[in-house]
C-alpha cells in the first residue's frame, strides 16, 4: 500500500503528550492486511472522518483520520480499549 500522509506537528507533539503514540508511528497501523476502517459519525462536521483500528507492536492502535486532496490527514491516535474491541469482534466475524 503506498500512501501519502499528513498531519499538524503541534497536534502530533500533543498526541504524543497524552497518549504516548506519534503520528509517525500512527501510519503504521495503515499496513496491517486486517486493519478495519470506520466511519467517525460523531467528529463529521465539515469533511468526513475515519478510524483506522490496526495492529501495530504494542498492540490495537485506533487512529482518527480523514482525506484530503488524496493525502491521509492523521488527527489523532491512541491504544483505546474501544478501538482494539471493535477490531477484534471484526476478525472474528470474518475469520
Amino acid at each position: 500500500m503506498a500512501a501519502d500522509f499528513d498531519w499538524d506537528p503541534a497536534k502530533d507533539a500533543e498526541n504524543q503528550r497524552k497518549h504516548g503514540v506519534s503520528f509517525g508511528e500512527a501510519q503504521l497501523a495503515f499496513l496491517d492486511p486486517g486493519r478495519v476502517i470506520a466511519r467517525d459519525t460523531k467528529h463529521s462536521r465539515d469533511e468526513h472522518r475515519y478510524y483506522c483500528f490496526g495492529r501495530v507492536s504494542e498492540g490495537i492502535l485506533t487512529v482518527r483520520f480523514t482525506c484530503r486532496g488524496g493525502i491521509i490527514r492523521i488527527i489523532g491516535a491512541g491504544f483505546w480499549r474501544r478501538g482494539k474491541k471493535l477490531y477484534e469482534d471484526h476478525s472474528k466475524v470474518h475469520r
